[in-house]
């Protein structure tokens, strides 16, 4: 990944962060928590996921058989059947082996 890409993603954070930081929805719902005599602590973790477009297409069945996965087909795309495992969650469409957990097990 170049550093331009690094840079973007970057300020993406930073604009995630201010968003959250400036929203008043969020500011209210603190004061009120706090005026119920709590504080609060706020943690929000982000993953951002990139993919190159032009490769996308060709690569995926590629990849999904090189690497033992079922190519994505039905509900799943590529990308979901990615972040799902990510969660460490299967599913009929991502299960590679007889062995692996029912679907939506953890």
């Amino acid at each position: 990944m170049n550093q331009q890409v690094k840079d973007l993603i970057q300020k993406l954070g930073e604009a995630i962060h201010e968003s959250v930081s400036d929203s008043d929805q969020i500011s209210e719902v603190v004061k009120e928590i706090r005026e119920q005599g709590f504080d609060v602590m706020l943690m929000l973790e982000a993953t951002i996921g990139l993919n190159e477009m032009e490769a996308e297409a060709d690569e995926d069945a590629d990849t999904a058989t090189a690497e033992g996965e079922v190519p994505a087909e039905g509900p799943f795309t590529r990308n979901d059947l990615t972040f799902l495992k990510s969660l460490r969650i299967t599913t009929e469409e991502g299960t590679s082996s007889a062995g692996d957990a029912p679907a939506g097990e953890l």
